[in-house]
């Protein structure tokens, strides 16, 4: 993506090196981190961007920087590939991370619904999927509004077995 994604209020765009305080800071705050296994250093957020931005080199979408007209940064939104096997791997997957100050605004459906709309119209996905850790009724609150179907439940095969985010959902929303 060279353009940016405007929806309503939120845009989805390439990463900067400005990005990566703000979401180092986001993604070592154990609330926001609540439903990951871990918070992040800024090492390893910086690896994320890094992840992403040669995803989007490969495959043409990531996880993108999200931002506000009144913030430039208020976290990460996008698309990405499945690379673990539970049955779905290859799958084309939306997931969003906000960092707190914009939980509770409706943000993160609507970045959401704007990554959905450029999976299907630009990358032609037959189908995306979302998956969270059971425990994350929020984000499960966010795929039920964009239409997404709760398909079943798995163990997260990255995780270990006695880990007490292991148990994850599935969602699923084909193409219109």
């Amino acid at each position: 993506m060279t353009a940016a994604i405007r929806a309503g209020r939120v845009t989805l765009r390439p990463w900067r090196a400005s990005d990566l305080a703000p979401f180092a800071a986001m993604s070592a705050d154990a609330e926001v981190m609540r439903h990951f296994p871990s918070t992040l250093t800024q090492d390893e957020a910086a690896a994320f961007i890094a992840r992403a931005e040669q995803h989007q080199a490969a495959h043409g979408f990531c996880f993108w920087a999200a931002e506000t007209s009144d913030a430039p940064f208020i976290g990460a939104v996008g698309l990405a590939r499945v690379t673990f096997d539970a049955g779905f791997a290859g799958a084309v997957e939306i997931g969003w991370r906000l960092a707190r100050p914009f939980w509770g605004q409706g943000l993160a459906t609507e970045a959401a619904r704007a990554a959905l709309d450029h999976g299907f119209s630009v990358l032609r996905a037959p189908e995306i999927v979302a998956f969270t850790a059971l425990s994350n009724t929020r984000s499960m609150r966010v795929m039920e509004r964009l239409g997404m179907t709760r398909v079943r439940t798995f163990d997260h095969p990255r995780l270990p077995p006695d880990h007490p985010l292991r148990r994850h959902v599935l969602y699923r929303l084909e193409a219109p």
